[in-house]
């Protein structure tokens, strides 16, 4: 569960939805922002445009009439939104997840538990991960769609390999505690804490499951209207 949960945050920024369906478009093409344009590149071509709607494609400049210029500006005006928000969303529900499984561990297992640290280090080499998709900078952010797919295999390997030292940790500290408390069958108590750990995180996950759903489709909304955008908009520079 703990794993289930960790990878949801990560799928939801590799624009994947936690349910149990993908989303219709795939990114195919990075897009830079900085104040001066929207440049977006790659399998689709190259298409640069600039606040008031002026634009090359290709390297060509193109004149444009008044509905394409409206186009244009409303294209990269959504990009400019909504690339940022889906990012913040994103990094808002990994920390809100890194501090309800923290929270759990704390009370289920205890302040000084080795795997707060455990979970403290795959919070940030999850989130460095996500940087690779969406970097941003002072001036405004570059989306890599092509480090969507490297981004969930290595996000996967890393929880696999986290996911080993904390069931260690959890037995060892738990049989400890059981072995401390006494009075009766060490194992038994070791798979009772186990099990209260495992409900507090089930109960955790679905509090949360629902959002993350929800997030992963408003997502995926915005991906399909803004490559409905970039298809109108291309085809009537042809």
């Amino acid at each position: 569960m703990i794993r289930k949960a960790l990878m949801g945050v990560l799928l939801l920024t590799a624009m994947q939805a936690q349910a149990d369906y993908k989303c219709s478009v795939t990114p195919r093409d990075d897009v830079v922002i900085n104040p001066q344009s929207v440049q977006v590149v790659g399998e689709n071509g190259n298409l640069v445009i600039a606040p008031d709607g002026s634009l090359q494609f290709n390297g060509r400049p193109h004149t444009l009439n008044a509905t394409q210029r409206q186009l244009a500006v409303k294209y990269q005006q959504a990009l400019r939104s909504d690339l940022p928000w889906i990012n913040n969303g994103a990094l808002a529900r990994v920390e809100k997840g890194r501090v309800a499984l923290d929270k759990i561990i704390a009370q289920e297992v205890g302040e000084s538990s080795n795997m707060r640290g455990r979970l403290t280090k795959l919070d940030a080499q999850l989130k460095q991960q996500m940087k690779r998709i969406i970097e941003t900078r002072p001036d405004g952010l570059t989306f890599h769609y092509k480090a969507i797919d490297q981004v969930r295999a290595e996000g996967q390997q890393l929880v696999n390999q986290a996911m080993g030292g904390i069931l260690q940790d959890s037995i060892n500290e738990m049989g400890a505690k059981a072995i401390l408390k006494g009075g009766g069958n060490p194992l038994q108590g070791v798979l009772g804490s186990l099990g209260g750990l495992q409900t507090a995180i089930q109960n955790e996950w679905k509090h949360q499951e629902k959002d993350f759903e929800q997030f992963g489709r408003e997502v995926c909304s915005k991906v399909v209207t803004l490559e409905g955008q970039r298809k109108g908009l291309v085809e009537t520079l042809k």
